[in-house]
């Protein structure tokens, strides 16, 4: 009988599971009009990714088939897609008119966050992962990533940036480097409230130089 009762309750969480993929697809889509598709997901066994690559370096967290350039918000297609592919990653294509992010290592980006917490920076969503930590911005284009970065004396290399052309994979998705959660979830029906890019970047130096030794806050 316990046996059995185990196996419904497994039954029910990957039911649940299943189901919170498709609902986070949808979300992102259809109430916030944010362009997703699903990545390629681990393979079975969940051991590895599912694409071709034996030495991938990010298991199940990237666009394989269907190929970035078909990230969408119509609700048929979401369906579509993730009827067959229940437990596929959600992939947010940035940039156009998506948000944007800028991530830092897992350590470095749980700091940025308390000094700029501090600095009363207001913040949009957090996305994170075992290894790094994106921060949501406002869409930006890269000619003006470009200018703003050129315009600092030095910018943290720790720092990287996804917008136009880039992707970031958002909860609640499974993948070979583990689960993706909000740090900080997204609030708004209609559409989370985003930062702007500069604001962002501003705030990232002038925590990464305060740093009490002279060193930096987010440094790998």
């Amino acid at each position: 009988m316990r046996e059995i009762l185990g196996r419904r309750r497994r039954f029910r969480l990957w039911r649940s599971e299943r189901a919170a993929q498709l609902g986070a697809a949808l979300t992102c889509a259809t109430q916030w009009k944010w362009p997703v598709l699903p990545g390629v997901g681990l393979a079975a066994g969940g051991r590895g990714c599912a694409c071709p690559d034996p030495e991938c370096v990010v298991p199940g967290a990237h666009p394989f088939d269907p190929v970035l350039l078909a990230a969408t918000t119509d609700e048929r297609m979401i369906r579509w897609w993730w009827t067959n592919r229940p437990a596929a990653p959600v992939l947010l294509a940035t940039g156009a008119g998506a948000p944007c992010a800028i991530s830092l290592p897992a350590l470095a980006g749980a700091r940025a966050l308390a000094a700029l917490d501090s600095m009363g920076v207001r913040l949009g969503p957090v996305v994170a992962t075992p290894t790094r930590w994106s921060l949501l911005v406002a869409p930006y284009s890269m000619e003006r990533l470009g200018e703003l970065l050129y315009s600092k004396d030095w910018v943290p290399s720790s720092l990287r940036f996804h917008s136009e052309g880039g992707y970031l994979v958002l909860p609640p998705s499974q993948t070979g480097k583990g689960r993706i959660r909000w740090e900080r979830p997204p609030l708004g029906a209609r559409g989370p409230w985003l930062p702007d890019v500069e604001t962002v970047v501003d705030a990232l130096v002038a925590a990464s130089t305060s740093a009490p030794d002279g060193g930096s806050r987010l440094a790998y």
